[in-house]
């Protein structure tokens, strides 16, 4: 949108990654320069790194291969949206795949020393303090990758061309850190590496007007709500000898509960009962 104010802009060279501040409010794009790249993406709240963007709850709630119109969740117990993706030219994202590791060119491909995604991201990253141990698994720009009826999950190569691009709106102030997937021996970003490019907007009103209204539930947590809210500092692990159980809705109680049905209901519900007791004759046999 041409009348979206231009906050900062870089082109992240192969082999690299870029660290980004990115506030509520406003929207971080995420480029082709010459088209056919893949980009590995992490996110961190900016005030709080241990909330961070988690593919398994993104992958819950939008499936294999989240676009336009999703948004990005932070791992339980917070379950926020961080981001929002206000715009996806392209339309094939993955949130299957972990990120490309020194030990997978080495283990499948004899490469002792070869660019990749987790130590790209470590690096990005460790400008802002954060450890190779922070880097979580990546949201996948521009990654074609499917299912097979067997189950067994593929990557195909790529038609993204220059200009296309993915339109991150951020619902809180984050650490958004994209990198140029280092997968030149493989169809993710067609066998070799290219630039992106990196713009940040302010959002317009009718950009935050787009976004669905996402409801705070009780179950949703933040430290001050933890038992213990204190980050580890130390890397050993020792016991607590002061640690009393406290789990949650313990003792479990079963109880029965009398459920009226109307006439129409019990019949439905007879239905389901039949179709049960066929199937499961029809396997026994």
């Amino acid at each position: 949108m041409s009348d979206r104010k231009v906050l900062s802009e870089w082109v992240v060279q192969p082999g690299t990654g870029k660290a980004v501040e990115l506030l509520k409010g406003q929207i971080l794009r995420i480029e082709q320069v010459e088209g056919g790249q893949c980009v590995d993406f992490n996110c961190f709240n900016l005030h709080d790194y241990k909330e961070f963007m988690h593919c398994g709850r993104t992958r819950t709630v939008h499936g294999f291969n989240p676009s336009k119109g999703a948004f990005l969740w932070s791992a339980p117990p917070r379950e926020r949206a961080m981001l929002y993706i206000l715009d996806d030219t392209y339309g094939r994202n993955d949130v299957l795949f972990p990120r490309c590791s020194a030990y997978l060119y080495e283990s499948a491909y004899g490469f002792s020393a070869h660019t990749n995604c987790h130590d790209i991201q470590a690096e990005a990253q460790r400008e802002y303090g954060l450890t190779p141990d922070d880097v979580h698994d990546s949201f996948n720009l521009f990654m074609c990758t499917e299912v097979t009826l067997d189950g067994r999950a593929t990557i195909t190569r790529q038609e993204t061309k220059a200009g296309d691009h993915v339109d991150f709106l951020a619902l809180v102030d984050v650490l958004a850190i994209p990198n140029v997937c280092g997968a030149d021996v493989m169809r993710t970003s067609n066998f070799s590496l290219k630039p992106i490019r990196l713009t940040v907007f302010e959002a317009t009103d009718a950009d935050m007007a787009a976004v669905p209204k996402v409801p705070v539930l009780k179950s949703q947590r933040t430290p001050k709500d933890f038992r213990n809210a204190t980050i580890k500092a130390d890397r050993a692990l020792s016991r607590d000898p002061s640690y009393v159980p406290q789990f949650t809705n313990v003792p479990i109680v079963l109880e029965e509960l009398a459920v009226p049905l109307t006439a129409a209901e019990a019949a439905a519900l007879d239905r389901v009962r039949l179709t049960h007791r066929l199937f499961a004759t029809v396997d026994d046999a």
